[in-house]
């Protein structure tokens, strides 16, 4: 089982993939927020990769887009925590508890998501 799947739960669930933007949309070392339906997502570009993780610390309530990237770690703008964007471990607390971490992919110059639809 991969870390994105862990973390999402191990119930069987259904995916789809969702067009969010264009990769041309993106700033390289920057996160961006995005929301669909109940979701809101942080997509990050990183040295040319797209990855994707909840945009909400599992900490307390703060937008991780509010916060600061640095290389592959995302920074809650409340009380500090850190997050590995590529595995959604905990880095540095107070939050213990790991974030959601998607799968993404680029597909004629779109980014695609891959969430779970219920």
């Amino acid at each position: 089982m991969t870390t994105v799947e862990k973390n999402i739960g191990t119930a069987p669930q259904n995916y789809e993939w969702i067009v969010l933007c264009a990769i041309s949309d993106l700033q390289d070392e920057a996160v961006t927020p995005f929301e669909i339906d109940d979701n809101k997502i942080a997509i990050y570009l990183i040295g040319g990769k797209v990855h994707a993780t909840d945009n909400v610390c599992s900490h307390a309530f703060a937008l991780l887009s509010d916060g600061w990237l640095e290389g592959t770690l995302i920074e809650c703008p409340l009380h500090g925590a850190q997050f590995e964007i590529t595995s959604g471990e905990v880095v540095q607390g107070p939050a213990d508890c790991p974030i959601t971490v998607f799968k993404t992919k680029v597909e004629d110059g779109q980014v695609l998501v891959r969430l779970p639809v219920e």
